[in-house]
């Protein structure tokens, strides 16, 4: 779960990479951003990391955005857009021997099933998926639980947030504390360990 084959990043990023949940916020990213629903979002596994995005237009024709695996590139496109800056940054399209693409397993990727489910029940619902997905990938990382714990602590905080949508951002905190405190219950009763209080 801490090696990525093609990108170099920190190690919940890389967990959450490992799980798909990183695909998951980037769903509930996309659909604040559009105005979409999340079902017209889609996820597509693509293990050589070539192709970033794609958008699919009314006439069936898709636009696709390939880059180097570098973060550098997209940091320098937020910093100076809209501008396009130069880089040392280089795509070889000579050396791409192949583009793979498969549908998303929900059974094997449950996480990205739960942030589907967050984004479609919307409320406090994306708030408690990230508090609770932060919670127990740090647990993972501290040897409390296994990976395949992961999406089980997330789903039972799921499962006893409320939908309704917060009004202020001391609601979004609260929200944000509730999930917090409920997973790292979770994690303490699957580790058997006193965990830390959540400040």
């Amino acid at each position: 779960a801490l090696n990525h084959p093609t990108w170099k990043m920190g190690q919940r990023i890389t967990v959450d990479s490992a799980t798909l949940m990183n695909k998951g916020f980037e769903i509930i990213e996309a659909c604040r951003l559009f105005e979409l629903p999340p079902m017209r979002v889609g996820v597509i596994v693509h293990p050589q990391s070539t192709i970033h995005s794609l958008v699919e237009f009314v006439d069936g024709s898709i636009l696709a955005q390939l880059s180097v695996t570098d973060m550098r590139l997209p940091i320098l496109y937020a910093l100076s857009w809209p501008v396009r800056v130069e880089s040392d940054l280089r795509f070889d399209l000579r050396e791409l021997q192949r583009l793979d693409f498969s549908p998303p397993d929900l059974q094997k990727f449950p996480c990205l099933g739960l942030a589907y489910q967050a984004a479609e029940q919307g409320g406090c619902k994306t708030i408690a998926l990230n508090a609770s997905d932060e919670v127990a990938v740090e647990a993972f990382l501290g040897g409390n639980i296994r990976f395949d714990e992961i999406p089980a602590v997330i789903s039972q905080v799921l499962c006893e947030t409320g939908d309704r949508q917060p009004e202020s951002i001391s609601q979004v905190l609260s929200a944000d504390a509730e999930a917090r405190r409920h997973a790292l219950e979770l994690v303490r009763e699957r580790a058997g360990v006193a965990a830390a209080p959540v400040h």
